[in-house]
């Protein structure tokens, strides 16, 4: 077996175990959804002036309630980058999606523990390394199409999704995902658990979804949630989705779509290399 048929295999393998598992495609759509309807749709309306039937201290007086609530609007807009609330969350929740998909992916390898695969490709006829990266390819394929699915089905709760730019954000998704993914594979290596593996990613991944921008705007967070912020990988991510989705720039200074895509870049290889490292060092004991 050659380095590329193995690599292929290992990909494919993984696609056609998340399609053939019928109830894990419902659930990784429904997941999203309940978010963005029920926190979305809930949150968003907090932050529609028109949803404020008065104004503490402001004279009951059509123009100038009018002349309030407009200027209520444009803070709020200019808090989420010009956008509504629904708009802002979906960006971050599409992102969201595909974080939590890349890290939970790693229990299949605790499964294939269990059940011998992982074995078997450890004395497969391929480098090691080709053959965990086929892998974390292949689930990253997967999130990055969940994600894509998440934001066609935006459709219908907004009209500020830009869908001309959906290959770009895909893009910074996918690449996002290879790292998480390499990630979460590099930890179940170490577990032959998964409820010791689930409560190690509940511990991480929860963190890094708050203190990334998804549910709200990173300028807005204390200072220490800040400086955590800056070295949170799906920060970067969820600020150039949102960038090329909606057009909303909410994010630190220094933060630009290219600046994004180096910091991902750079993250995804180190921890590619950590995942093919590891794999390398397992045993079949392991």
């Amino acid at each position: 077996m050659n380095s590329f048929n193995a690599f292929t295999a290992m990909m494919y393998r993984q696609l056609k175990r998340w399609w053939n598992a019928r109830s894990r495609v419902i659930m990784t759509i429904l997941n999203p959804l309940i978010w963005m309807i029920f926190l979305g749709l809930g949150w968003g309306s907090i932050f529609s002036p028109q949803n404020i039937p008065s104004i503490p201290g402001v004279p009951n007086v059509p123009d100038v309630v009018s002349m309030m609530r407009t200027a209520i609007d444009n803070y709020f807009k200019q808090i989420f980058g010009g956008v509504g609330y629904v708009a802002f969350m979906i960006t971050g929740v599409v992102v969201m999606t595909a974080f939590m998909g890349s890290f939970i992916s790693g229990i299949s390898v605790i499964w294939d523990k269990q059940f011998g695969f992982l074995k078997e490709t450890l004395v497969a006829p391929a480098p090691r390394s080709i053959v965990i990266l086929g892998r974390i390819v292949g689930d990253s394929i997967v999130t990055t199409i969940q994600s894509l699915v998440i934001v066609m089905l935006s459709i219908v709760l907004t009209n500020e999704i830009n869908f001309i730019n959906i290959p770009l954000a895909l893009g910074y998704i996918f690449i996002m995902s290879l790292g998480f993914t390499s990630l979460g594979t590099a930890i179940s290596l170490k577990f032959s658990s998964m409820e010791g593996f689930q409560m190690v990613v509940n511990l991480i991944t929860m963190p890094l979804v708050f203190m990334s921008g998804v549910f709200y705007p990173v300028t807005t967070m204390p200072d220490w949630m800040k400086w955590i912020a800056k070295f949170n990988p799906l920060t970067y991510s969820v600020h150039a989705t949102r960038y090329w989705l909606a057009n909303a720039d909410v994010g630190f200074e220094y933060m630009n779509p290219l600046t994004d895509l180096a910091i991902l870049t750079v993250f995804t290889i180190v921890m590619i290399i950590e995942a093919m490292n590891i794999f390398e060092k397992t045993t079949l004991e392991d």
